[in-house]
């Protein structure tokens, strides 16, 4: 930490840090212009088996990177200003950042991929139904086995260029995280999985509206 803070450049005389940053997303409101997609880079789970993005948020405030537990929307969220205008003055992150932006512009256009090479003629989505996936710890909604398989899945899919969209539920708590107590006893606390803090993004319709989903079930009014 001490010699990641010793590279802070100074402001010139006359500007703030407002002056110098953007405001892309508001759950990171202060971010110089420089690197204005980090939020969006933080956004999409692309970057959860993806070393570079991961050295990316972790070269930022390594500190606090552990702390959110590897989440870099909520490392954006906690940061001292000042260390992003640091970053953004730093040749080697802006080569990082440069090359981590460009990839995931690559991964989500597909060109390239397996299944454009295979199937020109299908790009309808595809959906994948599943009540937990492991994507990262950041996100806790899932347990176990299930979670993992569809997690690894969505990753070779999107590796692959195949349009799979996951379909699950964003708990509010996840599975719990055991503690053991003074005796020996186990203890399992249910953190509140806050969406304002997780790398997760709301879809909305035209209007802005959110979205609902009518499903009919045999047997169900």
């Amino acid at each position: 930490m001490q010699a990641a803070r010793a590279r802070l450049a100074p402001l010139r005389r006359g500007t703030s840090f407002h002056d110098t940053m953007t405001h892309p997303d508001p759950r990171a409101p202060l971010v110089p212009e420089r690197i204005a997609q980090l939020p969006r880079i933080a956004a999409n789970l692309w970057w959860a088996w993806s070393r570079e993005a991961r050295i990316l948020f972790r070269s930022i405030d390594l500190v606090l990177w552990r702390q959110s537990r590897h989440n870099p929307v909520a490392l954006l969220q906690r940061v001292d200003p000042s260390r992003l205008v640091a970053c953004a003055g730093d040749p080697g992150f802006l080569a990082l950042y440069d090359r981590v932006r460009a990839n995931l512009d690559l991964a989500l256009s597909r060109e390239g991929t397996w299944y454009r090479f295979h199937f020109t003629q299908f790009d309808a989505p595809i959906a994948y139904f599943c009540a937990e996936f492991a994507l990262h710890a950041s996100v806790p909604i899932y347990s176990g086995g299930l979670g993992n398989v569809a997690g690894d899945q969505l990753k070779g899919a999107s590796d692959l260029g195949v349009p799979v969209v996951g379909v699950g539920l964003l708990y509010q708590q996840g599975y719990f995280r055991q503690v053991l107590a003074r005796d020996g006893a186990q203890q399992a606390l249910y953190p509140y999985n806050d969406p304002v803090q997780l790398p997760v993004t709301p879809s909305r319709a035209l209007n802005r509206a959110w979205p609902r989903i009518k499903l009919e079930l045999p047997g169900y009014l």
